[in-house]
């Protein structure tokens, strides 16, 4: 399932990121969150599953936390299918999940954001984990993801993003832009080896968009309904489109 790599996926430090850091990416993300990732995402996919939704996708789904999250929580009745453009992260995640919750229950798929090997309306959830930011931040192809995610979604059908975000209060504001900037991306560094994609992960999410903004972003794309829930006083938060 080889396809051309985009440009923006081939120009560092995404793509180099998410194929060199894998081994190290859990541990990152448990050490720069104090843990929280793993609640933020077990309430993502509790809202991935509010409606019922017989299929759900898990897109960029890196080492597949959320897509076990989904399956659990799912028991039988919903289909999850992880999707990532990493074969490497693909290849930790299928470890992952036949140890989480065994063998077959996740279907792994390798292709990109902007073309969803999917057709038209064929899941009723999109659930999206702390990866909205490179698909949309700077991203001269945001408008793509997005159409895309909208394509695959049946009428009714809600995506769902857990992504940090920018707090209304400029105390906590300040505050958590100073450590992103200062204790994240020296963490990840140090921790990853990886000095220029924790630089980025810093940058970007201290510059990321408002709440609001993404509102807007996703209202323009043609969801017609769309909530945010705020984590952390604002640090993170958990938006819901719905088709």
């Amino acid at each position: 399932m080889n396809q051309p790599e985009s440009k923006e996926l081939q120009s560092p430090p995404l793509y180099g990121m998410f194929n060199t850091i894998p081994q190290h990416y859990d541990l990152v993300n448990r050490v720069i969150t104090w843990g929280f990732d793993r609640r933020w995402r077990w309430l993502a996919a509790h809202e991935c599953l509010a409606t019922g939704p017989r299929r759900v996708l898990d897109l960029c789904s890196g080492t597949g936390d959320l897509a076990i999250s989904l399956v659990r929580q799912a028991k039988n009745y919903a289909m999850v299918t992880a999707l990532d453009f990493s074969e490497t992260m693909l290849a930790v995640a299928t470890k992952k999940a036949e140890a989480a919750v065994g063998q077959g229950r996740i279907t792994f798929t390798h292709a990109e954001a902007g073309s969803l090997p999917f057709p038209n309306e064929h899941f009723d959830g999109v659930g999206i984990s702390f990866a909205f930011r490179n698909l949309t931040y700077k991203n001269p192809v945001a408008k793509m993801h997005i159409a895309e995610i909208f394509r695959v979604l049946t009428p009714g059908g809600r995506c769902v993003i857990v992504e940090t975000s920018q707090p209304k209060s400029r105390v906590v504001r300040g505050l958590f832009h100073l450590y992103l900037r200062w204790v994240v991306a020296w963490a990840g560094h140090r921790l990853s080896g990886n000095r220029g994609a924790y630089q980025y992960l810093a940058e970007s999410a201290a510059r990321f968009y408002t709440a609001g903004e993404v509102k807007e972003m996703l209202m323009a794309a043609g969801f017609r309904q769309v909530s945010f829930r705020p984590l952390l006083f604002g640090v993170a938060g958990i938006h819901v489109a719905v088709k």
